[in-house]
Parts: C-alpha cells; sequence; structure tokens
C-alpha cells in the first residue's frame, strides 16, 4: 500500500479539463453520453467525432455509474464518462448517486492503470447540486478511495470557475489540519 496521504495526491487545478496532460480525464455526461452543454459539450467538442461514435455503442449510462472510452483527439488517454444526479432537494439518494459516480470513475480508472485523473465539478451546473455539498462529497469519496488504492497516484478537481476551486482548496486545507 502507498504510504503517501490521500492528501498528498490530491491537487486543485483552475482552468479547462480538456487541456490536462493526464492519464484520463472524467466527464460530466448526460445519460446518452451523446454530448450535450458545459464541460460534457467542451469533452466533446476538443475529442473530436471519434468519442460520439464510440460512445453511441455503450448505450447510454444510467445516473452514478461510469463508462470509459479512449481520448480520441485530448492529451488524456482516456475519458470516463459519469451520470451524476439532478438534485432534487437532497432527499432521493443524490447524494449516494453523486459518490458512486467518483468510486465508479475511479474503479474505471484503476482497471486501465491510470496514474492520474482529472474530474470535473459534477452535478453542480444545469444539473442544480449545491456546490458546497457536492465539494464534500467529491473530496471525501477519492480521499477513501485514495487511502485504499494505490491507482490513481493523483487526482485533480479541475475547477472551470474561480469560486469552485475556492470551496476544494478549503475543503481540502481544513480537513489536513
Amino acid at each position: 500500500m502507498d504510504p503517501t496521504p490521500s492528501g498528498s495526491r490530491i491537487r486543485v487545478f483552475e482552468g479547462d479539463i480538456t487541456r490536462l496532460e493526464v492519464d484520463a480525464i472524467v466527464n460530466a455526461a448526460n445519460p446518452s453520453l451523446r454530448g450535450g452543454g458545459g464541460v460534457d459539450g467542451a469533452i466533446h467538442r476538443a475529442a473530436g467525432p471519434g468519442l460520439l461514435q464510440e460512445c453511441i455503442p455503450l448505450g447510454g449510462c444510467p445516473p452514478g455509474e461510469a463508462r470509459i472510452t479512449g481520448g480520441h483527439r485530448l492529451k488524456a488517454r482516456h475519458v470516463i464518462h459519469t451520470v451524476g444526479p439532478v438534485y432534487q432537494g437532497g432527499l432521493r439518494g443524490e447524494a449516494a448517486l453523486l459518490e458512486s459516480c467518483y468510486l465508479r470513475s475511479l474503479e474505471l480508472a484503476e482497471e486501465a492503470g491510470a496514474k492520474s485523473v482529472a474530474f470535473p465539478c459534477i452535478s453542480t451546473g444545469v444539473y442544480g447540486y449545491p456546490k458546497p455539498e457536492a465539494c464534500r462529497i467529491a473530496v471525501t469519496a477519492v480521499r477513501g478511495w485514495l487511502d485504499a488504492h494505490e491507482l490513481p497516484e493523483t487526482v485533480i478537481f479541475c475547477c472551470f470557475e474561480r469560486v469552485d476551486a475556492r470551496l476544494y482548496r478549503s475543503l481540502l486545507e481544513d480537513a489536513s489540519t
């Protein structure tokens, strides 16, 4: 087991996930896996049409699950597509589904031998998940995984907006003290 504490294996980056040089990027996908808005659309545009062609035969993906494809024109070797829950007040199992998005994505990354993985903020855009709660779930799930697994060696929380990066950094700093 890797003796490095999980906290030292987690980074926060503010910017465009499609430009990161990592083994795998996670896509906050919609259930059809056919591209959409936000990070999903950005990943599909940057990866090129081959990504959609690889996604179509997968037959979609339910919330809380994940699927893996090649990275196509991205710098990342793999794209892990996960479908977050639509927030409906927090009383319909949304937290468990969101946690599952992170854990299933990490499981697929490990199976693919990915040493580095970048996550966007899942479900906090049009799916309406409150950012502070989503951040807490993400950090807790990733830390738990890293404490029990050697791969990935590094997880990056890639935040497109500064407010999200601040949330992640604050939570990570509070937990390390």
